[in-house]
């Protein structure tokens, strides 16, 4: 006679125990088919037991290949954002704040130079006048004029910009002469 061999069965709570899952866990792996029952609320341990390392196994690749995707679409991402920026910047939508400074330390140096210039630019005219009225239309054009260096921006920038360009230019036709020395 064949000996029967015993398979000894173990309840969806030493299942738990083992895995390090609730028995609510156990009996959601059964509803999904990771682990099987062989009797109604009874588990072979070394076959469960491998059901749920395999189970396991699984989520990992799947956590590395999202992780993957979604490392790929950050990078294609940033290049798109990098490739915008250079369009804006060839375009002249976009400037660089070092030209920005540039221009703006200008602008308010010239500022500076128009009011620090008022006192001598208008003393002698101021000193033999007695009518209130026409030093202070006199002091008022002359700070007007001096507000006016810094409202006009656009002008000072596109001048800063051709500046630039023509220095550009300048220094390469100078390498073309040296490339031919």
């Amino acid at each position: 006679m064949a000996s029967i061999a015993k398979v000894k069965l173990y309840s969806a709570q030493a299942i738990a125990k083992l895995l390090n899952v609730s028995d609510r866990r156990v009996r959601q792996l059964r509803d999904e088919g990771i682990i099987q029952e062989t009797l109604p609320g009874l588990y072979k341990l070394l076959e469960t037991n491998h059901a749920y390392i395999d189970y396991l196994k699984g989520n990992a690749q799947i956590e590395e290949n999202l992780s993957y995707y979604e490392e790929r679409a950050k990078l294609v991402k940033a290049k798109r954002q990098n490739e915008e920026l250079d369009l804006k910047i060839r375009k002249k939508d976009l400037h660089e704040s070092s030209e920005i400074e540039e221009v703006m330390a200008e602008m308010l140096t010239n500022f500076k130079v128009r009011l620090m210039a008022i006192p001598a630019k208008l003393s002698p005219v101021l000193a033999g006048m007695n009518d209130k009225t026409k030093i202070y239309k006199l002091l008022q054009e002359a700070v007007e004029e001096g507000l006016n260096e810094l409202s006009d921006f656009s002008t000072a920038f596109s001048l800063e910009i051709e500046e630039e360009g023509e220095n550009g230019e300048e220094s390469k036709e100078e390498d073309e002469k040296e490339n031919k020395s």
